[in-house]
């Protein structure tokens, strides 16, 4: 096990993670001060257009390209429609088995420009613990319990789960068990490139538990399907700063082309499906400073950690809660997860982490409703 872990998982055990941490949902602050605080309120209301230009190099022979749309409505979050132009052939599809929205462009071959531009329009709102539950159905429940090529739930992920979850009874004793030994476990690995892969196995085999939030958040998933809590990710994008002026846990500028960002959920008897985000924490315990916070304790820590535990802020959209999604018309393999664009070609998939064959831009806007 890394050094650093071992000493944070000392420090935790003396200290007693959750009970050192402050009220989780107390009143909001504007922005980040000597007493910071992390607090979203539910009923914030706010509406945004979201704008995906992808833009392709020339066309030996045809090329296909897919941008994602914003697929789940919900109780905090409302898609107002979607609107896109191309010089190729676009239209609207999906995969059909889990409802995963996308625009597909066909490029023919000797197109000198191809690109695609793709607006959404959605309504987002902060979550809280404190909302009425809904019951889901149980087939939907079912799919958030079954393992997946990159999440698989016996194994070694099997064990570790009811390691850490050893005592625990209840469904949301469980959940807090794991939610703490993955923000003291795992870590925000910068060099990672987009958001991570998401190979849960692999991470725990080789004890590398460092990435990003595809990778970390879906260790907490994979986690909590193994002991038998329904989990998901819910792979979306950041659309302005945090109200609460943590700057890892918001956009930074209008440009969005790294901003993608996974969440989670869990559904919990009592609560229904609730929002969890221990990536984030990672995120601010890395990145919010120059230096490194290895204490979930730290008073710029604490709110976010105690907050990201049934609550997340409505400045972030979701495009879908998808695993292992064939994109319409692929000849490629299926993906583990959509939350970028992506582009083939008869060689197969272009590199849509390299600006030389594959460049998008996207950008947010804020309107009124």
């Amino acid at each position: 096990m890394n050094l650093h872990r071992r000493a944070l998982i000392g420090r935790a055990a003396g200290l007693g993670l959750a009970a050192s941490l402050p009220p989780a949902f107390a009143a909001a602050a504007p922005a980040l001060s000597s007493a910071p605080r992390f607090a979203p309120q539910s009923g914030d209301w706010r509406t945004f257009d979201l704008t995906t230009r992808l833009d392709l190099p020339a066309t030996a022979g045809a090329t296909r390209a897919w941008v994602p749309l914003p697929s789940v409505q919900t109780g905090w979050q409302l898609p107002l429609g979607d609107r896109f132009a191309s010089n190729g052939q676009a239209r609207i599809v999906t995969d059909g088995a889990q409802g995963v929205r996308l625009v597909a462009v066909d490029f023919a071959g000797g197109l000198p420009q191809p690109f695609v531009e793709v607006t959404s329009r959605v309504r987002t709102q902060s979550r809280t613990p404190g909302a009425q539950r809904v019951p889901d159905d149980a087939s939907t429940l079912r799919e958030a319990l079954r393992p997946t090529r990159l999440l698989p739930t016996d194994g070694i992920v099997r064990e570790t789960a009811l390691q850490a979850t050893r005592g625990a009874r209840s469904d949301e004793a469980k959940v807090r068990a794991l939610y703490d030994w993955v923000v003291v476990n795992a870590w925000r690995e910068p060099e990672v490139k987009g958001c991570g892969e998401g190979d849960i196995k692999t991470m725990l085999e080789t004890g590398n538990l460092g990435g990003k939030c595809a990778d970390i958040n879906a260790l907490f998933v994979g986690l909590c399907r193994a002991v038998g809590v329904p989990a998901r990710d819910v792979y979306g994008i950041r659309l302005a700063p945090s109200a609460f002026g943590y700057k890892q846990l918001g956009s930074g500028s209008a440009r969005l082309s790294g901003a993608q960002h996974c969440r989670a959920e869990v559904y919990l008897q009592a609560r229904g499906w609730t929002a969890m985000d221990p990536a984030d924490v990672a995120k601010v315990m890395r990145q919010e400073t120059p230096a490194w916070i290895k204490r979930t304790d730290d008073p710029l820590i604490a709110p976010v950690y105690a907050g990201l535990f049934g609550a997340w802020e409505g400045n972030w959209m979701a495009y879908n809660t998808a695993h292992d999604v064939k994109l319409p018309g692929s000849a490629g393999d299926a993906l583990g997860f959509v939350m970028y664009p992506m582009a083939e070609d008869a060689d197969g998939w272009l590199d849509q982490y390299d600006p030389a064959t594959f460049t998008y831009v996207i950008s947010a806007r804020e309107v009124s409703a």
